[in-house]
């Protein structure tokens, strides 16, 4: 059933979202649309292996602090990897092996770092807030207590290296920043991007009125995808029963594509011809490092 459109005077309902959604918005409106509105949502390519790799380690890392004090050790976190990795996306089995035990490696070596006895606030822990405009919430990897005041770490597997730009740009290391902050009445305003092929750590420290300035940029997004949404949930009901590929032409035209190189890992790619133009085709396991 589609969600009616607000009557003249009547206030706008919030639009609930995750950073994830609005920074979809952001990256390619045709993505959005194929991720968030259309239905059936459209088929999907194959799985990426360097996801597989991210996902495998962030599950470890976060079964890691789930145990009790005395099995957190880096043999732990190893055979936390080992017994949850994820083998889709790889090449053959001999890639996937090759992975697991970098993997293994990654996991084992940033936990060797750690202090067992110091039990973050949250893992993998869901915050909220809300605005006038957005009901946003999201998972951060790890929350940590830092003085009187509270951290956000999010783990990174990628190949490219960090900066501190990527910290102090990321909309939603800023809003889990916030909610954080809100739903646990303690100041938090630092984030950090823990990089763990090579051990880095990247972080930066806002102060209230960059998380504002975050905020503000959030609210801007969603009111734009906000009324996109709207648009084309009415051009959908006045169709009847449609399906994706019956949308107008201006629905088509206001949920354009972003061209360029990221089309290569997109999961719609297939159902975009800009997007196949744009950057040639991967293969599932071209993301990882060499």
């Amino acid at each position: 059933m589609y969600d009616q459109l607000p009557l003249d005077g009547m206030p706008r309902r919030l639009y609930s979202c995750t950073p994830s959604r609005l920074n979809s918005w952001l990256d390619c409106r045709r993505r959005y649309r194929f991720t968030y509105l259309d239905r059936p949502q459209p088929a999907k390519g194959p799985a990426w292996a360097h996801n597989s790799v991210g996902a495998s380690v962030h599950n470890a890392l976060a079964g890691w602090w789930r145990e009790p004090y005395e099995r957190r050790t880096p043999l732990t976190a190893a055979i936390l990897l080992t017994n949850g990795w994820i083998a889709e996306g790889f090449r053959d089995g001999e890639q996937s092996s090759q992975w697991l035990g970098r993997a293994r490696d990654l996991v084992s070596g940033y936990t060797a770092t750690l202090d067992p006895s110091d039990d973050p606030v949250g893992v993998e822990r869901t915050v909220a807030t809300r605005t006038k405009v957005i009901a946003v919430s999201g998972r951060i990897d790890r929350l940590d207590r830092r003085g009187d005041e509270l951290a956000v770490v999010d783990y990174k597997t990628g190949r490219r290296p960090l900066t501190q730009d990527d910290a102090r740009s990321s909309l939603a290391l800023a809003i889990y920043a916030i909610a954080a902050s809100r739903m646990m009445r303690t100041p938090c305003h630092t984030v950090e991007l823990h990089h763990l092929p090579t051990g880095e750590i990247v972080e930066w420290r806002h102060t209230d009125e960059s998380l504002g300035r975050h905020l503000r940029r959030a609210e801007e997004v969603a009111l734009e995808a906000a009324t996109a949404d709207e648009r084309y949930r009415a051009a959908m009901a006045a169709l009847g029963s449609p399906r994706p590929s019956a949308v107008p032409a201006e629905i088509d035209e206001l949920f354009a594509p972003s061209p360029g190189p990221i089309c290569s890992w997109c999961d719609f790619r297939r159902h975009c011809p800009e997007g196949m133009a744009a950057a040639p085709e991967r293969r599932p396991w071209d993301g990882l490092a060499d």
